[in-house]
Parts: structure tokens; C-alpha cells; sequence
């Protein structure tokens, strides 16, 4: 039985590599690239009322994993995440703005202002 290195999926694979060529200059990129290796059931998935009593207005949360759909935002932020369910995006969208971890990567490569979350 041959023993699995890590996430089989192509996109998430091309990713991680993005992630790693910018982690020696940037530890929050290292520390998503390495959360994101996990096995997908061990990968994170945060419900929107846990970000919105967390986050603050204006704020830029990343998730590295799944954004589920249980609550509201009703505060004007941005979340990056690697997946979200239908539903999630569809709230988000109503006050903030949803984006794909590579979207926020070449948005802000420097990792200025972001925080983590799960």
C-alpha cells in the first residue's frame, strides 16, 4: 500500500506551492501553506457567528479551510478561505466580500493586516 504525501488535489497542490515560495520571507504564508498539507479532515471549518464575534469591522480574516454557513455577518469584512458552502458565500456577500486564499495571496503578498482564524 503505497502511503499518501499530501493533499490530492491539483489546485490545492499549486497553492501550497505559491505559498511556499513566499513563506521565508512571510511566516503567516509558511503557517497557512502547513495547515493547509493537513488531511482534509483534519483542515479547519468555521461557521460565520464564530467569525463574525471575533473579527472586527473592516478586518481581513483568513481561513484555511471551510467557511460554513450557521449564522450572519453583519459587519463589513473580508474572508479568505480555501472553500466556502453555497450558502456562506451568499451571506458574506451581503456586507463583506468573499475571496479564495490565492485571490488574498496576490492581493497582499506581504500577509499585512491579515488574520487567522479556526
Amino acid at each position: 500500500m503505497v502511503k499518501r504525501t499530501g493533499p490530492t488535489n491539483t489546485s490545492l497542490q499549486k497553492l501550497i506551492s505559491q505559498l511556499r515560495t513566499k513563506a521565508n520571507e512571510v511566516a503567516l504564508w509558511k503557517r497557512i501553506a502547513s495547515d493547509l498539507e493537513k488531511p482534509s479532515r483534519q483542515r479547519r471549518s468555521v461557521n460565520l457567528y464564530k467569525i463574525n464575534n471575533v473579527a472586527k469591522d473592516g478586518e481581513t480574516i483568513i481561513v484555511p479551510g471551510k467557511v460554513l454557513s450557521i449564522g450572519d455577518i453583519d459587519k463589513k469584512i473580508t474572508i479568505a478561505a480555501f472553500s466556502y458552502s453555497s450558502l456562506a458565500k451568499q451571506k458574506i456577500s451581503k456586507n463583506g466580500s468573499a475571496l479564495t486564499i490565492k485571490e488574498l495571496f496576490e492581493k497582499n503578498p506581504q500577509g499585512k493586516g491579515i488574520r487567522i482564524i479556526g
